[in-house]
């Protein structure tokens, strides 16, 4: 990891010397939005998909590679700790969001998601991630009171989670509505009742309807413990639920999240929180679960809160589960 952040810093400095990219190469709001749309692809019952990392090529050392290799190790602390070149990094970020209209910048209020709950140790969080990280220190503020919300039924945030694997938002979204409107009470009798055949022609693939009558299924039958998970740890409820199909560990982590409303979950397998980091911590450089793991220790005990920003930095709309 040392190696490769401190060519980010070295990249960094002869950049900011050269000349700017003639307008058309400089990334659009095309690719911001391509970006976002990535980041919301799920993964499904065999696990959430792995973020894809292109490894570099071995090559014989040279006086430059060592020069490159040098300057990597440089860097490596202040990228850590939310010290990214800030050059260089400041000229992605702009690339890759130009300046939106007002409308479109803004984030969803919260009072628009109905019986949103907001995390109650949200501020203490966030004050202590502005301290600790540059990064957050910047992004924080940016999106004023928003926060992740909960809507409180586990039911329904199990489900909204399974239609939203391996596709954009605004797939999801638009699959959802109609499942909403096949199956106004949203009840795991109701979705039983419907069967695979119905929520099928609600857009799902047939799989994810099959899926969501088997999460159904436990629920009605009593074979999830429910009331147990507010005292359960992270792993001891992941592991619970990824005994019902459909549910691998990244959809377990979204329930975490967003539903109990756990301080410190990092789900390393979702690709828009990899696809963040990069772009934050190392200038758009590909990175590494690992380089990843280490960027968020950081964040401890708040990696939730922190994750939700890293989003937010790729999508000011928030997402709801």
């Amino acid at each position: 990891m040392e190696a490769r952040l401190n060519a980010v810093a070295r990249k960094s400095a002869a950049k900011t010397q050269a000349a700017p990219e003639p307008a058309e190469k400089q990334p659009g709001r095309a690719t911001a939005a391509a970006a976002a749309g990535k980041a919301a692809g799920k993964a499904d019952d065999a696990g959430a998909q792995k973020p894809a990392v292109k490894r570099a090529s071995a090559a014989k050392p040279s006086a430059k590679t060592a020069t490159k290799t040098t300057a990597r190790s440089a860097a490596k602390s202040a990228a850590v700790a939310g010290d990214a070149p800030p050059k260089k990094a400041a000229r992605t970020r702009a690339a890759a969001a130009p300046a939106l209209p007002e409308a479109e910048a803004l984030p969803l209020p919260v009072e628009t998601v109905e019986g949103a709950v907001r995390p109650a140790y949200w501020d203490e969080a966030c004050a202590d991630l502005m301290k600790r990280d540059r990064i957050l220190r910047k992004l924080i503020p940016t999106y004023g009171p928003a926060h992740l919300v909960s809507r409180g039924d586990p039911f329904v945030t199990l489900a909204r989670s399974i239609v939203g694997q391996q596709i954009s938002v605004k797939a999801a979204q638009a699959v959802w509505d109609r499942l909403v409107a096949a199956c106004p009470k949203l009840t795991p009798a109701q979705l039983l009742r419907a069967g695979p055949e119905k929520l099928a022609g609600c857009g799902l693939s047939r799989r994810k309807a099959e899926y969501i009558v088997d999460l159904a299924d436990h629920f009605k039958a009593g074979r999830v413990h429910v009331q147990s998970w507010a005292e359960m740890d992270d792993e001891a409820v992941i592991a619970e639920l990824t005994q019902i199909r459909g549910i691998g560990r990244w959809t377990a982590e979204m329930f975490l999240m967003f539903n109990l409303l756990r301080p410190n979950v990092l789900p390393l397998d979702d690709i828009g929180l990899i696809n963040a980091i990069s772009a934050n911590y190392f200038s758009g450089e590909p990175v590494t679960r690992s380089e990843a793991r280490e960027v968020a220790a950081n964040w401890e005990p708040w990696r939730t809160v922190a994750t939700w920003y890293m989003w937010r930095s790729l999508d000011p709309l928030p997402v709801t589960y």
